[in-house]
């Protein structure tokens, strides 16, 4: 009993220097003193002065260079080829009317000469009838008759005999015609993309040649947005396509480690909208694509190719320029008042590249904010480090916002 009690004397002890020490700190704890609060200086942060210009937009595009006219040459007679143009090879160049193939003529000269035999036949018909049909009128003038029925006078014979001379001369020109044929020839400068029949094979009419395509103008399918055409005066009148304008299109291609350009024009965009991906067509137009450079020793705007292009689109009457850091929610910008306090302004943004951007809607003298200013807010004061006055400059953007 008297261990128990002993136990329980210290235990009360032991609580009591505790309840002691957390009373003593609770009141001799330090009051804290409240520090005077210190105001944050204004940010300095960059300033242009806009003044609108009018700014030419360009548009940036992409697509393969492709044949304008591409057909099937094929053999409007039959017969053995029996010799062939040269350049006639995949990938070979040929004039407009030059001949490529040969297909052998013999029949067809005997079709023009037996043709011309029977031409002679009917003209000789014909001088025979003329001379009946004026004899046989002489005969019932003689009669004393003024009156003659035409089987009499010989003018169905007449009739049938110059029918039967006109047939003839159709005849002879039908196998001029075919014998004509017989050598093969493009209607336009070409290529040769792929070749059918040699040397020695038999062709029926109808019988592919050759796939060729025209060298004078190749053409690009460039896709647009909506956007991006809405910014471009495309050809679309369907009225009049005489007061068309044709935008200049300028296209690049990396080849090795050097970068080639050629100039053309958007001429007209395909029939409809694709339907799947809901892009307009404009289609670009470049002539004589394989005509050589010596001073830039450019390379020929080969078939197939894939080039980068950028149209000139339409012009923004007041325009201005500004570093991309100086839009905040998607279309706004910081702009200062007399006092040198922001506010955002409401903008509408034309083009958009990795460090520009086009927009309008800001009146000639407006100070904008150009240097990040992070959580702004209207009334915020700042000092202003004045930059030089900005422009609408006539640079071309690399995306449409």
């Amino acid at each position: 009993m008297p261990i128990f009690s002993r136990k329980g004397s210290i235990t009360l002890v032991v609580f009591a220097i505790g309840i002691a020490l957390i009373a003593s700190l609770i009141i001799f704890k330090p009051t804290p003193q409240r520090a005077a609060r210190q105001s944050k200086p204004p940010a300095a942060v960059d300033v242009l002065s806009v003044q609108p210009e009018p700014f030419q937009i360009s548009v940036k595009s992409q697509g393969n260079v492709a044949p304008k006219r591409q057909i099937n040459l094929v053999s409007q007679v039959a017969g053995k080829v029996i010799s062939v143009n040269r350049g006639y090879a995949n990938g070979g160049f040929f004039k407009a009317g030059e001949k490529l193939l040969q297909v052998e003529p013999a029949d067809y000269e005997f079709s023009v000469v037996r043709a011309q035999a029977q031409l002679a036949k009917a003209q000789e018909q014909v001088a025979l009838e003329q001379g009946r049909s004026r004899q046989a009128k002489r005969e019932w003038r003689e009669l004393g008759d003024n009156t003659a029925n035409a089987l009499f006078l010989r003018q169905p014979q007449l009739n049938s005999a110059k029918a039967s001379l006109e047939s003839a001369k159709a005849d002879v020109k039908k196998a001029q015609l075919d014998l004509a044929r017989t050598a093969i020839s493009a209607p336009f400068p070409g290529r040769i993309r792929q070749t059918y029949a040699n040397v020695g094979q038999y062709v029926n009419p109808g019988t592919p040649i050759a796939q060729v395509y025209s060298t004078d103008v190749v053409e690009i399918r460039l896709p647009l947005s909506d956007r991006q055409a809405a910014l471009i005066d495309l050809p679309q009148n369907y009225d009049d396509n005489t007061e068309n304008t044709y935008p200049s299109v300028t296209l690049r291609s990396i080849q090795g480690d050097q970068i080639y350009q050629w100039q053309g024009k958007i001429v007209r965009t395909d029939a409809s909208v694709d339907i799947q991906s809901r892009m307009i067509f404009a289609v670009a137009e470049v002539e004589n694509p394989f005509k050589s450079d010596s001073e830039e020793f450019r390379p020929a705007l080969n078939i197939g190719l894939f080039v980068e292009a950028e149209i000139s689109g339409k012009t923004i009457p007041n325009a201005v320029r500004l570093p991309k850091a100086a839009v905040y929610r998607g279309n706004e910008v910081l702009v200062l008042n007399e006092r040198d306090e922001v506010s955002y302004l409401r903008v509408n943004l034309i083009q958009s590249d990795l460090e520009n951007v086009t927009a309008i809607g800001l009146n000639p003298g407006t100070r904008v904010v150009v240097s990040r200013l992070p959580l702004a807010i209207d009334g915020m004061k700042v000092i202003p480090k004045e930059s030089a006055t900005v422009a609408g400059k006539n640079q071309a953007g690399d995306s449409i916002l």
